[in-house]
């Protein structure tokens, strides 16, 4: 059998102009951008151009709002060469607030990136809020506690959904079982694709501490859920603002190819040792995790006699499914990830199904509901 292997790339330099990447040869972008009129990211959208600082300094926000943007634009007229036709863009964007001449304002990065994709040609399908909750006892702005000058504060940031022209198609029957073999599960996808997503951020392994200023990470399960859901394994996933790298590990847990982008290049190091360093047993028990997970949901389904038989069998895990949708799933372990330049190799073991025997759902003959183990 030959030894299932994947490839995750890091270039360097401006994603304005990925020339490295043939067109329509990408099938999902998962990324995060700088956030436009955030303060952090004032000074490397300034450097991509001038009149940004000059909009600063004639106190005109939405001017510097509107050329920021125009950066992003470029990577986002990129990232609609490389996308095959019925390929995905998912942006996880902040909207920013931001008081420029004494004046408070919301400056809406979602809807200007909705707008920029729609002129474009993209479909924007239902977006997800990934909610941010924060803690903060004096979270309020604005007037505190006296009426018509506070400010709710912003606990969400979005993730932008779109689709670039139709449905992907899957003609062949290579293409067919490879669909199948990447579905997830019933349950998961009951989560997944919920437009609310309650997930905690992400610390960062960073020592310096002007790179550390710039990074501003999603956590692993954001990327991760994205990759599952709109990719095929063996799929290549492009993310133009790799950061730390947390797009590239997804990818691997996920048994998907990686292109990553980072105009900084003090984050190479950076990336490689993040995803170098990141232990083998950190992808496995993710994915056990999931079988684990679904094994838990078996018991408790099959345990509710209120509940109809589960009357479906995936023979790869060795375990019962809800659809015929999931018969095919295959999971892999990471077996090794190999260091070449600038790229890491990836390689792969598929789960032995004898090691995840199930409880199987059965009628007695009196027509009760019964656990066999």
């Amino acid at each position: 059998m030959d030894t299932i292997k994947t490839k995750h790339e890091i270039i360097i330099g401006a994603a304005q102009n990925m020339h490295q990447i043939e067109d329509k040869s990408i099938a999902l972008v998962v990324t995060s951008p700088p956030y436009p009129m955030i303060e952090m990211w004032d000074d490397i959208l300034a450097k991509q151009n001038p009149q940004i600082t000059n909009a600063f300094a004639n106190n005109d926000g939405s001017l510097a709002f509107e050329f920021m943007h125009k950066e992003l634009d470029k990577i986002w007229n990129e990232v609609e060469r490389v996308l095959m036709p019925g390929g995905f863009a998912c942006i996880n964007i902040g909207d920013a607030t931001r008081t420029i001449n004494n004046e408070f304002a919301l400056y809406p990065n979602h809807s200007r990136i909705i707008t920029k994709f729609l002129n474009l040609g993209f479909n924007n399908l239902p977006n997800i809020i990934w909610r941010k909750q924060t803690n903060a006892p004096n979270k309020f702005m604005g007037s505190g506690m006296l009426p018509s000058g506070a400010y709710v504060t912003l606990e969400h940031e979005w993730i932008l959904i779109f689709r670039k022209g139709g449905k992907r198609k899957f003609k062949s029957d290579e293409e067919k079982l490879d669909r199948k073999e990447s579905s997830f599960f019933w349950e998961e996808r009951n989560i997944w694709f919920s437009d609310l997503w309650d997930l905690k951020g992400t610390k960062q392994k960073i020592e310096n501490s002007e790179t550390r200023k710039r990074s501003a990470a999603y956590p692993f399960e954001l990327p991760y859920r994205l990759i599952n859901m709109y990719s095929l394994k063996g799929d290549t996933i492009l993310d133009p603002f790799l950061g730390t790298g947390t797009t590239s590990i997804a990818a691997i847990s996920s048994q998907r190819n990686s292109i990553g982008y980072d105009i900084d290049p003090n984050f190479l190091d950076i990336i490689l040792d993040n995803i170098e360093t990141t232990p083998i047993n950190f992808y496995n028990n993710y994915i056990q995790n999931r079988i684990e997970q679904h094994r838990q949901f078996l018991l408790e389904r099959n345990a509710d006699s209120t509940k109809d038989e589960i009357k479906h069998f995936n023979k790869n895990l060795n375990m019962q499914v809800m659809t015929t949708q999931e018969v095919e799933i295959k999971l892999s372990f990471v077996s090794e990830l190999i260091r070449e330049d600038e790229k890491i190799m990836a390689s792969y073991d598929n789960i032995k199904p004898e090691n995840y025997t199930i409880p199987t759902n059965k009628k007695s003959k009196t027509g009760q509901t019964t656990l066999t183990l």
